[in-house]
């Protein structure tokens, strides 16, 4: 069956976990309506009854609107929370009031935005707050501070970080008493760079691999858990028109639709089930709020794809054979 993750780190949260970008409505300033409210209502639904418990958020999600909605759901609900993981997201800031867009890693925004997304979520604590993208101004006894005032306050149950390499967690590690346990980072069948870092090493293909050496080895290494985002491809593999596409998205998609028929799943579930197989124990991440492809996705759980499966895939979506 499908590896369990190295840090199940809160022993109860699902294999799969839910993302909430898609909740809110419009990415403007536009009130949340009554159908922005229902829509988050039936993620949630679906996702439960999917076995489903872990909902990823970030402060920036539809401009906020995404936790907004989320939180109505839990103060119409609020039985829900002791049942279910949150997990947000801060750092990244939009261009306003003439400051350009721009990272914060400041001790006083990530505890404003840990403080903002609480009230919008409508609940006293985060399971788990990831740092968003890496800020090159990071002074990591900022991180420090703020992660030990959140942690000490309730606030925040679990740190981690998302789209960082292997060097930039070591280095932020160094200054924290509390470890990094979560790292969110791109990865699918049309994403491979995280793959085929891994095996080109020693080969002229490597100087065009845009992922930094050993990042993964240093996950696995240290028991964070690796969280998949963008994990459907935008549903390439899965239904969406690939006229105008590659050959190799082309039979890759078609190689998806015959894993499928074979093991009486749904393509999405042989697209995830492709990142579950790997030893690192991935966690996907998946975006879409469609009560139907949730199901199709929690379809995943219950195939492992062979070694000769997984490999067939890989190649296939890579368009051109191994070194």
């Amino acid at each position: 069956m499908n590896r369990i993750p190295l840090n199940i780190f809160l022993h109860h949260s699902s294999r799969i976990a839910a993302g909430c970008m898609g909740l809110g409505g419009s990415w403007d300033d536009a009130p949340v309506t009554g159908n922005d409210v229902r829509l988050a209502h039936e993620l949630v639904d679906h996702s439960l009854d999917c076995g489903i418990n872990f909902f990823d958020h970030a402060d920036i999600y539809t401009r906020g609107k995404a936790e907004q909605v989320f939180g109505k759901v839990l103060s119409e609900r609020p039985e829900l929370r002791r049942d279910i993981f949150i997990q947000s997201k801060c750092g990244i800031r939009f261009q306003e009031n003439g400051a350009p867009q721009r990272y914060d890693f400041s001790k006083e925004w990530i505890i404003s935005s840990v403080e903002n997304s609480l009230a919008r979520l409508n609940t006293e604590y985060l399971d788990l707050l990831l740092l968003h993208r890496p800020d090159p101004l990071l002074e990591p006894e900022d991180v420090a501070d703020a992660f030990q005032q959140l942690q000490r306050a309730g606030k925040v149950k679990h740190f981690g970080v998302s789209n960082m390499n292997g060097h930039q967690i070591k280095f932020l590690q160094g200054y924290l008493e509390q470890p990094i346990i979560v790292n969110q980072l791109e990865m699918s069948l049309s994403h491979l760079d995280w793959v085929d870092e891994g095996v080109v090493f020693n080969y002229p293909d490597s100087a065009a691999i845009s992922f930094t050496p050993g990042t993964i080895e240093y996950c696995r290494t240290h028991n964070i858990q690796l969280q998949a985002w963008g994990c459907l491809s935008k549903g390439l593999f899965s239904g969406k028109d690939i006229s105008g596409e590659s050959e190799s998205v082309k039979a890759t998609a078609q190689l998806v639709a015959s894993y499928a028929a074979e093991l009486n799943v749904s393509r999405e579930a042989i697209v995830l089930a492709w990142l579950m197989r790997h030893p690192a124990g991935i966690q996907p991440v998946i975006g879409t709020t469609n009560g139907e492809r949730i199901r199709a996705c929690q379809q995943a759980e219950s195939i492992e794809l062979s070694r000769e499966q997984w490999y067939q895939l890989f190649l296939t979506a890579r368009g051109r054979a191994l070194p």
